[in-house]
């Protein structure tokens, strides 16, 4: 079995999601259309789409966005497992029908409380799963999620932070596959960005690296879960 992953840059990648989907016998390709790979027209076995920099709608900066959201569309449609993180979890919302805007709360970064909706009790991916702490770094916000979406877990300030499209399709708007060094990374690349906004890059990084034992033991779950489903497909 193997998972289509679309990739949107290189400080972006599955972190502890290699390790987890291998561990539970799933493989992976990895598609990086920043390097000027083409985004195909149909996934494998089962579908990731990772986060980046850019805003959903940035077609013409990120010119491999609209073929992304065509190919979660008809992955969506077609039954293909698939799991949108982040900025994979907004193109997920526009390709089917959703709105996603710049968050009028701003940047919501670090590690940030989930708390899962009775509605992920029967979920395949949350079931079971209580508040927990998750990796965010997103100024953008899903505001109105598409027909038929059920919502699986919110947060604050920012309600829309996990939902399932039909039986196989989920959206998380937090960062699950997320190292500490990878989180590590991204702070240290806008430390005078964060600052600007009243944010300590360091004290961002060592919230994150305390917490990732937690982090790590929470969604690994997900992850083997969203294996087992690509697997049962």
């Amino acid at each position: 079995m193997r998972i289509t992953v679309v990739e949107h840059g290189a400080d972006a990648g599955l972190g502890f999601f290699a390790g987890w989907l291998a561990g539970a016998g799933v493989g992976c390709e990895v598609v990086r259309p920043y390097l000027g790979e083409t985004v195909p027209e149909r996934a494998d076995d089962g579908l990731i789409v990772l986060g980046g920099e850019a805003a959903a709608w940035e077609d013409e900066r990120y010119p491999w966005l609209p073929a992304t959201r065509d190919l979660i569309r008809s992955s969506v449609e077609g039954g293909v497992p698939t799991l949108g993180i982040c900025l994979g979890a907004q193109l997920m919302t526009l390709a089917c029908g959703g709105s996603v805007e710049r968050g009028e709360h701003g940047l919501e970064v670090g590690a940030r409380e989930i708390v899962p909706l009775p509605e992920a009790g029967a979920d395949a991916l949350f079931a079971g799963l209580g508040p927990a702490p998750a990796v965010q770094y997103h100024g953008d916000a899903m505001t109105r999620l598409p027909e038929g979406a059920v919502r699986l877990a919110t947060g604050d300030p920012y309600p829309n932070q996990a939902y399932r499209l039909g039986e196989k399709a989920w959206a998380v708007q937090f960062h699950p596959e997320a190292t500490a060094e990878i989180f590590a990374g991204w702070t240290g690349d806008s430390a005078d960005h964060l600052t600007a906004l009243g944010h300590s890059a360091e004290e961002l990084a060592m919230q994150v690296k305390e917490a990732e034992a937690r982090l790590a033991g929470t969604w690994r779950l997900l992850a083997e879960r969203f294996a087992a489903v690509v697997r049962s497909a």
